[in-house]
């Protein structure tokens, strides 16, 4: 019995093994792609963007049946019309993303800035916090007058994930073999 339940397990691990081989290569493949073509990078991932959009709106409007939400519906709905939006114009939705991260990096950057205060009034450390926030502020306001920095800040974020992605879970591959 064991002996089967230990050659199953063995077997699971192989095949887990070449799971995370194939989608190392694959991974690291991509990101050297959105590197050396961020067009099509940015393409990407106005595209993967719209489509969660989409997927996270038809969750919502399941949940507004399930919990006979109004609130859920609204939001499914809204979710879903942008996401459509996204999708249909990937062009656009690909030459607004560097605005739209310089937005967020706003956003994270004043509320990291107006919580190192906080921090300070309470004694805490807070030398980090404010030096994060100031540094995200500057970066969404030279997102915001060089579109094209932020363009390319974006492709090389996204292609250096998919790059260490891809390179971890070949290591994990090394380490499953290991394991027969």
């Amino acid at each position: 019995m064991t002996e089967s339940v230990t050659s199953q397990f063995s077997e699971d691990i192989r095949s887990a093994a070449r799971w995370h081989l194939t989608a190392g290569v694959l991974m690291v493949v991509l990101g050297l792609c959105v590197w050396f073509n961020p067009l099509a990078g940015l393409l990407g991932l106005a595209l993967y963007i719209g489509i969660a959009f989409l997927l996270v709106g038809a969750g919502y409007l399941a949940a507004s049946f399930s919990f006979r939400s109004g609130w859920f519906l609204l939001v499914g709905l809204l979710d879903v019309f942008v996401g459509l939006i996204l999708v249909a114009n990937l062009g656009v939705t690909a030459a607004t993303l560097p605005m739209i991260f310089a937005l967020w990096c706003l956003a994270v950057g004043a509320a990291q800035l107006v919580s190192s205060f906080d921090l300070k009034k309470a004694g805490f450390p807070w030398g980090w916090t404010f030096g994060i926030g100031l540094l995200g502020v500057v970066f969404a306001f030279m997102i915001l007058v060089f579109p094209a920095a932020g363009a390319v800040t974006i492709t090389t974020l996204a292609g250096a994930y998919a790059v260490l992605y891809g390179i971890l879970a070949i290591a994990e591959y090394i380490f499953l073999r290991k394991l027969r």
